[in-house]
């Protein structure tokens, strides 16, 4: 007997709105299909569990099925099925979702069955690839099989037939001639590796050649026998369904490569989420070898929703900072829009995102205390992820004095507790700051390093792109700490000390000296400052404000609104030591040509410790060199 009738829905023809509206991207259909068809699956197999359903559940799978001749697209499954009634409820009625009233029914028990489909309207997105769907199903329970037609209008037809005799539910795609790219196998083959890839029912597309192994007896010359086999597209058991004691690193490193097939570099170490209460959430987070670098691509972890791929942008769920980690997070709880493209705003994923910056922050502190060593090795390739974190998760941040690390220009790690009771008192000026020393280029300040070693102070190497801001961060957060790169003023003055000053020269030969050394370097980039230092110590040194080269570099890596955006201007004090043999030959030439080729001879000196001699004056200092060697 055949039913002819009207879907249930509200406005006259829905169709035209779900192909225009309700999916931003046709090729997700396939997603929905296929979750559909593992849904009814898991039904099935809880129910058997339970005792409901008096049938043998077996090895169910999903088939994907082209037939270009017929222009047809085929999802078969070997679920639960459904009768005339369950066709007419489910499907006919949009606003009724099976897998949410499955879900109101067995609520206490099928908790953790999987189910996926939030979403009544998702068999319905079929309509925009086809110009007319059939589903042909026979339910678990008694009864005749059935086919529903529909032709992309509210009207339908719905039958008995004997076409189909086993459980389960067969949606025929009719392919539509604006969308026939989904009749090529490549194509389908791609839907089905981006969407599909972890579904946890065995989803099978053609066949593929097995080759079985030869018997340890076989003679040299002997053929091994081929097979065709199921091609099973999916794993059905990725790493993060899997309890965290029964993996090997092998596991993890394996399910990596499954993620990311053209990464070829090992991550450095994983952190398995799983959370059940006060939401669910799981999955598996890679550190990869970032070194310094900030502009890696960010957008390499993916979400799932219980194991179908939703999208690979999870701004919002993931702390900005742990975008530059991969892997998979899983969770039925995340709120999305119905197409599931969107993450709707939510008190959940704040909750979320809170949750996955405590099990970074832990796992950091349990690495470091497994293995000191190990974790000192991978600092540089890390720290770019910690150092981000500090400056902008307050919760982690609380959490970081447990295992960043601040490394020495000599090589040696140190908590910032160990830090500071390495290099007190030597480091506490006369006004009881302690001031932490740093080089961000172990080469370029090498001159400045030494001084500061000669002197028995440490020197950290922070050379991360955000260090000016982590700097920031903990100069507000620690009492009586301050911190100044080695090359932003002469040593004696980044930490002073209650010490006397001796001075070789009177305040009249200091004003001459000055007003010498001025006007021969005329350079508004530098401001003259006479210090009496060792007679040993460099004649003239360029140093950069603390100040303003920090603001500089806050701004170059993104603090521009605060800093505002104008361009701060080049600018260096040139450090004479009026205690120097130089300063007193200076004093004492009288020709005022020779007087200033002294001064610019030390000038370009200075500027070439600091990297600051190129093009035309280096070419000139390279010239005048020779020929002063010839003299």
């Amino acid at each position: 007997m055949m039913t002819k009738g009207n879907i249930n829905v509200s406005v006259e023809n829905i169709f035209p709105l779900i192909k225009k509206f309700l999916y931003s991207d046709h090729e997700i259909f396939l997603r929905e299909l296929i979750s559909n068809a593992t849904d009814a699956i898991l039904k099935l197999k809880h129910l058997t569990s339970i005792g409901e359903a008096k049938v043998e559940y077996g090895n169910p799978k999903i088939e994907v099925k082209i037939d270009k001749e017929q222009k047809t697209l085929r999802i078969i499954d070997q679920g639960i099925g459904m009768t005339a009634e369950e066709v007419e409820k489910y499907i006919n009625q949009v606003a009724f979702s099976g897998a949410e009233e499955f879900l109101e029914k067995y609520k206490d028990s099928a908790k953790d069955s999987g189910i996926i489909g939030h979403f009544g309207l998702g068999f319905y997105s079929a309509f925009m690839v086809a110009e007319k769907v059939e589903i042909i199903t026979k339910s678990y329970k008694e009864g005749a099989a059935v086919r529903w037609i529909c032709d992309g209008s509210p009207e339908f037809t719905l039958e008995e037939t004997t076409d189909k005799t086993d459980r389960g539910t067969e949606i025929v795609l009719h392919i539509a001639e604006d969308s026939t790219e989904f009749l090529e196998e490549s194509k389908i083959r791609e839907l089905l590796s981006k969407y599909n890839k972890f579904m946890p029912v065995p989803i099978k597309f053609g066949t593929k050649t097995h080759t079985l192994p030869l018997p340890e007896d076989a003679a040299e010359d002997a053929v091994a026998e081929t097979e065709e086999v199921d091609n099973i597209i999916n794993n059905p058991t990725p790493a993060w369904t899997i309890a965290p004691s029964e993996l090997t690193s092998e596991d993890y490193m394996k399910f990596y490569h499954e993620l990311y097939p053209m990464q070829f570099e090992e991550p450095l170490f994983n952190i398995h989420l799983n959370v059940d209460y006060p939401f669910n959430l799981t999955g598996v987070l890679f550190f990869p070898k970032l070194s310094n670098n900030l502009n890696i691509d960010k957008d390499k972890i993916q979400l799932y929703q219980n194991q179908v791929f939703v999208t690979d942008e999870v701004k919002g769920i993931v702390p900005d900072f742990l975008m530059l980690l991969r892997g998979v997070i899983d969770s039925p709880d995340i709120p999305l829009n119905v197409s599931r493209s969107y993450l709707q705003a939510d008190g959940a994923v704040k909750k979320i995102s809170s949750y996955i910056t405590k099990k970074v922050a832990d796992k950091m502190s349990s690495l470091i205390n497994e293995n000191r060593e190990d974790y000192e090795q991978k600092w540089n390739d890390i720290k770019i992820v910690i150092e981000y974190g500090i400056i902008t998760e307050e919760k982690f941040a609380e959490k970081a004095d447990k295992f960043t690390l601040y490394p020495t220009t000599d090589g040696k790690y140190f908590l910032w507790n160990e830090l500071i009771e390495k290099i007190q008192p030597a480091h506490t000026d006369k006004d009881g700051n302690t001031v932490v020393l740093y080089a961000t280029n172990a080469d370029e300040q090498h001159s400045y390093i030494q001084a500061a070693n000669d002197k028995g102070y440490d020197v950290l190497l922070l050379d991360s792109p955000v260090i000016s801001h982590v700097i920031q961060k903990l100069e507000t957060s620690k009492e009586k700490i301050s911190f100044a790169r080695v090359d932003a003023d002469h040593i004696n003055n980044l930490i002073k000390k209650d010490e006397p000053v001796i001075s070789k020269l009177n305040e009249t030969e200091k004003e001459s000296l000055k007003k010498n050394v001025e006007e021969a370097v005329q350079d508004a980039k530098f401001t003259v400052q006479l210090e009496d230092l060792d007679s040993n110590d460099a004649p003239f040194t360029i140093t950069q404000p603390e100040f303003m080269r920090r603001m500089k570099e806050m701004q170059a890596t993104g603090g521009g609104g605060m800093f505002g955006m104008g361009g701060f201007p080049e600018m260096y004090n040139l450090v004479v030591n009026s205690n120097s043999e130089l300063s007193s030959q200076i004093l004492k030439t009288e020709n005022p040509q020779e007087k200033e080729t002294l001064i610019r001879y030390a000038l370009d000196l200075a500027k070439l410790s600091q990297n600051l001699l190129k093009g035309k004056d280096l070419t000139d200092f390279i010239q005048r060199s020779y020929k002063q060697l010839e003299k």
